[in-house]
């Protein structure tokens, strides 16, 4: 498994890792009905921000996106999204993953990582990211409509560099 640089003709590949894991509506709040080209825009970062994927052979498997948290005063501190196609969870991408922005983080200067809204059903991702350091900070009860579990906590997590 390679984790590269995200490049425009990765999209094709891409697009369907992260209509799956949006439309599902379990676990981003993003709008499941997004196109395409909407998509692109919200999950690819530029510079200064980065956008990755995580191969193998010629197949995407994953892909996670990183830049500051906030602008201004509150650009000291980043933030990165992950997302892994169905048939690769279980298998440490993610976790590759969250290795990968932490360093990116670290060699930028960052000062910590702030994920500020993890689905409190998505406890997966919530071991993965304590299992790097993260702790949770806060819980906004009912902040997240989930599909089949109503209204629950999104978590803020968080982890100092």
């Amino acid at each position: 498994m390679q984790i590269r640089e995200f490049d425009e003709a990765d999209w094709p590949q891409v697009w369907p890792i992260v209509r799956e894991v949006i439309r599902a509506a379990d676990t981003y709040t993003y709008e499941p009905t997004l196109t395409a080209d909407e998509a692109y825009d919200v999950w690819v970062e530029g510079p200064p921000g980065r956008t990755v994927v995580a191969v193998d052979g010629d197949t995407i498997r994953a892909t996670a996106h990183m830049s500051a948290n906030r602008p201004g005063p509150g650009s000291h501190v980043a933030t990165a999204s992950f997302m892994v196609a169905a048939d690769g969870r279980g298998q440490g991408i993610g976790g590759a993953l969250v290795r990968d922005a932490l360093d990116w983080a670290r060699a930028q200067g960052f000062a910590g990582m702030q994920f500020n809204a993890v689905a409190a059903s998505n406890t997966s991702a919530v071991e993965l990211y304590e299992r790097h350091g993260f702790t949770i900070v806060g819980t906004v009860p009912g902040a997240f409509e989930h599909p089949t579990l109503g209204r629950i906590g999104l978590h803020v997590m968080y982890v100092e560099l």
